[in-house]
């Protein structure tokens, strides 16, 4: 044991030692004329997005800790408000040095920004009854922004440095939604003076949340670069010391059933087969044979404080009533008898003085969500405009087996990390829309006819930031249209999707796609907006409206290689601190 314990020490110190190593040959090599280019995707931002940094010109002698500052922003947007803060620091603290703390460091600076900018609201008139209720939606949506902020602060705090790099998808998960819940705010407002007021006063808490995910990354590669020196000079491991694989510890999973790799032992059991229903720890019927008539009677009768899984089981019926499983609720299952027999149901619509927000017959927030073999729908009809079934912001939530009904704004993946598995959503316009990290396996889109003046839109990914990690992947998924718009599908054009945000980024691949998709395949928003910024893809599709080569020839639209693609198959697209391994050593790839 206290050999154990002297290794275990040594290889910290090693390892701390080795990422003040791979820090300074770097600013080192800068100081020789070695490679220090900015990347590609850098210099694409726009004008008004990146502010230029002047501020080093006019110094004549830069210290090595300037340019560890320099180093760990490099990859930032908005250099100017990364380097300043982080000097200072450096400059009031010369024990500051460890990269995980230089991260913590401007991780609270960013979380100052978001409380500013929250008080400032709190001071302003709101004249319309749409303006006080959209300042509502906005409370809640800041208590979730600080709440993630709160937890990256938290966690890095209780993260070795040498784990960083593993937990580097909790905290770009984390951060990403920070931003997504701010811009949901502004969203909220309509067009006017008060919304552009808005818009203003969270540039800077966003530039710093913006930030803390470009520092993030910076750090983790200094991070693993270090480790694999590491392990490099410890030379070969003794037979009590367990070999490590050429995958990290979150890569070493099963991959082999499709599912996302993050998905513990017993819940991969329930989605393989969900027909072997969990034991419930109650039964939700309308007929009075369950111990709940209503599913929030349900939600709300469950225990504040149980430990594992909690299991729902819906009987057979249509359910009319708004559900929401809270951020309280966690680890919560629900199931059904079926998608077209266990159905949540609701009408709320924007025509009626809805707030998108506000329409979902079904919202989730409580993470590591499970739902199976359940229907969610709005029938508000197209004539009620973004009318939504389902909005879920839970991280680790997953789906399977569901069915999701509307025309627009069908599905709203908010936030945070989402899988859905062998799931069928019907709509129309932006029918599956938002900025989380979300994969959609094996899943039929159906796309029906919509109003007469409308187009359809599969997706509309809301991706405001370029280093945010969301984005939509249709995987394996067929997507066709509804008997109801066949007979009309060469007069209304149906596309992929359209730029919803300026980065907004979609992945179709190794699906099949109809004949009713315009041979351009993605629509614009409006003018240029986005063309330049947003990534668009697409992958080893087949069927009669995958074809590429009439495709739309904007400077963000690609058709990929494999390599390429792999960066957003389950695996490494969703994978996270959080995830438990089955201990088999394997790399989620292709379907195909």
């Amino acid at each position: 044991m206290r050999k154990r314990i002297m290794i275990g020490v040594v290889s910290s110190v090693v390892l701390v030692g080795m990422i003040g190593a791979v820090l300074f040959v770097v600013v080192k090599n800068d100081d020789t004329g070695g490679n220090n280019n900015k990347s590609k995707d850098s210099s694409k931002a726009q004008k008004h997005d990146a502010p230029t940094d002047n501020s080093s010109s006019s110094k004549p002698h830069v210290t090595q800790s300037d340019k560890i500052v320099k180093l760990v922003c490099s990859t930032a947007d908005y250099k100017q408000k990364c380097e300043e803060p982080l000097t200072k620091a450096m400059k009031d603290d010369p024990k500051l040095s460890q990269p995980k703390e230089l991260l913590k460091l401007y991780v609270k600076h960013a979380e100052e920004e978001i409380s500013k900018a929250f008080n400032k609201t709190v001071s302003m008139n709101f004249q319309s009854e749409q303006e006080k209720g959209a300042f509502e939606d906005c409370k809640k949506l800041f208590e979730d922004a600080k709440d993630d902020i709160a937890t990256s602060i938290s966690e890095l705090e209780k993260t070795e440095l040498k784990q960083v790099s593993q937990r580097t998808p909790d905290f770009n998960s984390w951060l990403s939604a920070v931003i997504t819940f701010q811009q949901d705010c502004v969203d909220g407002f309509p067009e006017g003076n008060v919304k552009t007021e808005i818009q203003t006063l969270f540039n800077d808490s966003k530039v710093f949340v913006s930030n803390s995910l470009a520092i993030l990354s910076q750090v983790a590669s200094a991070i693993t670069t270090a480790g694999q020196q590491n392990l490099s000079a410890r030379g070969r491991l003794l037979l009590s010391q367990t070999p490590i694989s050429n995958h990290s510890p979150i890569d070493s999973l099963d991959q082999t059933d499709g599912l996302p790799s993050w998905i513990n032992h017993e819940d991969r059991r329930v989605l393989k087969a969900v027909d072997n229903k969990p034991a419930p720890n109650v039964t939700v019927a309308k007929d009075g044979s369950g111990q709940f008539k209503t599913i929030s009677e349900a939600l709300k009768g469950a225990p504040q404080d149980f430990s594992g899984r909690y299991v729902i089981y819906v009987k057979e019926g249509v359910y009319d009533e708004q559900v929401t499983v809270t951020k309280k609720m966690q680890n919560l299952t629900i199931y059904g008898d079926g998608s077209q027999k266990s159905i949540i149901t609701g009408n709320k619509n924007y025509r009626d003085g809805v707030r998108t927000f506000q329409t979902a017959s079904f919202v989730v927030e409580g993470d590591g969500f499970l739902g199976m073999a359940m229907g969610f729908r709005n029938t508000a009809g197209p004539e009620g405009h973004q009318a939504v079934a389902a909005r879920v912001q839970a991280d680790r939530a997953v789906f399977a087996n569901c069915r999701f009904e509307g025309y627009q704004d069908t599905l709203y993946t908010q936030a945070h990390r989402q899988f859905y598995r062998s799931c069928i959503v019907t709509g129309t316009v932006d029918f599956i829309f938002g900025d989380a990290a979300v994969v959609f396996q094996n899943c039929i889109l159906i796309v029906r006819k919509p109003m007469d003046n409308q187009q359809n839109m599969v997706t509309a990914q809301g991706r405001t930031d370029r280093q945010q990690a969301t984005g939509i992947v249709l995987q394996k998924c067929t997507i066709k249209a509804d008997d109801s718009l066949v007979p009309q599908k060469d007069k209304i054009k149906s596309y992929l999707g359209r730029p919803w945000k300026q980065y907004s980024r979609t992945i179709v691949m190794e699906s099949e796609i109809g004949d009713f998709i315009q041979p351009d395949g993605w629509a614009p928003w409006e003018g240029d907006f986005a063309l330049k910024t947003l990534y668009y893809a697409e992958y080893s599709n087949t069927g009669p409206g995958a074809s590429t080569s009439a495709r739309v020839k904007w400077p963000g639209y690609k058709v990929i290689n494999k390599d390429e693609a792999s960066k957003f198959t389950v695996g490494t697209f969703l994978k996270g601190s959080w995830l438990q391994s089955t201990g088999v050593p394997s790399v989620q790839s292709f379907i195909n």
